[in-house]
């Protein structure tokens, strides 16, 4: 996790980190990958599935994740509905020329 790239943070959550590299002999931005690379481990992510969902989901705030979440939801009900049509369509059509 070399490569790891750090979000932007506030200054006071900065200083805090650069208080807390200070004590353990790290830059800041080392102190912080080796914490973002331990919330990963512990949650018991994959490095890289941590960057897809960085790479999908990085720039969206919680409004934009929620109707995300209700269209896919919504999605995948209105394909189910579709699927259904299409067989009944399939049985009536195969019902009325007598192939059953």
């Amino acid at each position: 996790m070399a490569d790891l790239e750090l979000p932007d943070i506030p200054d006071v959550v900065f200083a805090e980190l650069q208080s807390l590299a200070r004590r353990s002999d790290l830059s800041v931005e080392d102190y912080a990958k080796d914490v973002i690379c331990d919330a990963i481990r512990q949650i018991g992510v994959v490095e890289q599935t941590y960057y897809r969902w960085k790479k999908k989901y990085g720039g969206m705030g919680t409004d934009q994740l929620k109707e995300l979440k209700r269209l896919q939801k919504e999605n995948e009900r209105l394909r189910k509905a579709v699927s259904d049509l299409t067989l009944d369509k399939l049985i009536l059509t195969e019902a009325s020329t007598g192939n059953y």
